[in-house]
C-alpha cells in the first residue's frame, strides 16, 4: 500500500504544523474505539495560497479523490488494486481501521482516522501490522483495558508511532533532525479518555493528565518536554490507574 491516503496525510505532516485531537472510548467489554482528527485547514490555506492556479489541479486533484465518509484501511486497498496481503489478522485489522476527510467550501479541512471496536487482542495484531504499514496512532491505545480498570503507562506519552511514519517518508537528514522537525510539525496534540461508567478514583499523577468529568480524563502533551530530556515535570508518574464503577 505504498500509495494510501495514509501516505498522503504523511506529506501533509511533512509540510505544515498540524493540530491532534484523539479520543479514545472504553467500553465495558474490555474493547476500545478510538477517533483520530487531523486539523488541515491551516495547511490547506497557506499552500492555496502559494500555488499558482496554474498548478493547482495538479497539486490538489488527489484530495478529491479522499473518502468523505468513513471508508475501511480494506476497501481503500482493494479500490486502488493494492491488496497484498492474505493474512487473516492483516485483514482483520485493516477491516477495522476507517478514515475519512472533512471539506469546508470544496477544501480539505479535516483527516480523520478510526479504529472500532478493538478488543484486546486486535491490539496484538495491530502491533504485527504496523511492523511495515507505519500508521500514525495515539500511543495511547496501547493502555491496559479490562472493562473496569485502565492502567495507563505514561511511557506511552510520547509521539513514537508518528515518528516512525514521518521517517519512512523522510530523508536520512530529516530523520537525525527529528526533535526539532516534531515541534515544528506540530502546534497541538492532545487526547480525551472516555469511560461508558463513572470514574470511580484515579491514582497516580502526571504533569499532562487531569480528570475534567464523571466520565472523562484529558491528556495534554508538552511537546518541548518530549524532547527536552533537561526539563524536569514536578508530577511523573509511571503509571496511572483509573477504576470505574
Amino acid at each position: 500500500m505504498k500509495k494510501t491516503i495514509v501516505l498522503f496525510l504523511i506529506s501533509l505532516f511533512m509540510l505544515q504544523s498540524c493540530s491532534v485531537n484523539s479520543e479514545i472510548v472504553y467500553h465495558k467489554d474490555a474493547a476500545s474505539t478510538s477517533v483520530t482528527d487531523i486539523d488541515t485547514r491551516e495547511f490547506m490555506s497557506e499552500m492555496m495560497a502559494m500555488t499558482p492556479d496554474s498548478l493547482k489541479q495538479k497539486e490538489f486533484g488527489e484530495m478529491d479523490r479522499l473518502p468523505t465518509t468513513w471508508t475501511s484501511m480494506y476497501d481503500l486497498a482493494k479500490k486502488e488494486g493494492k491488496l497484498k496481503t492474505e493474512n487473516p489478522d492483516s485483514i482483520r485489522i485493516m477491516k477495522k481501521i476507517f478514515m475519512k476527510s472533512t471539506k469546508e467550501d470544496n477544501t480539505l479541512a479535516e483527516f480523520s482516522f478510526k479504529m472500532e471496536h478493538f478488543a484486546p487482542e486486535d491490539y496484538q495484531a495491530l502491533k504485527n501490522f504496523t511492523k511495515t504499514e507505519k500508521i500514525p496512532l495515539d500511543q495511547n491505545i496501547y493502555n491496559n483495558w479490562d472493562g473496569k480498570t485502565l492502567t495507563i503507562d505514561t511511557e506511552n506519552f510520547n509521539l513514537k508511532s508518528i515518528e516512525e511514519a514521518i521517517r519512512s517518508k523522510s530523508s536520512k537528514e530529516e530523520t537525525e533532525k527529528m526533535a526539532g522537525m516534531m515541534i515544528m510539525f506540530f502546534k497541538k496534540i492532545g487526547t480525551t479518555l472516555k469511560f461508558e461508567n463513572h470514574i470511580k478514583s484515579m491514582t497516580g499523577k502526571h504533569d499532562w493528565i487531569k480528570q475534567i468529568d464523571d466520565h472523562s480524563i484529558r491528556i495534554e502533551y508538552d511537546l518541548k518536554a518530549i524532547y527536552d530530556k533537561d526539563k524536569k515535570l514536578k508530577n511523573a508518574d509511571k503509571k496511572i490507574i483509573i477504576v470505574t464503577e
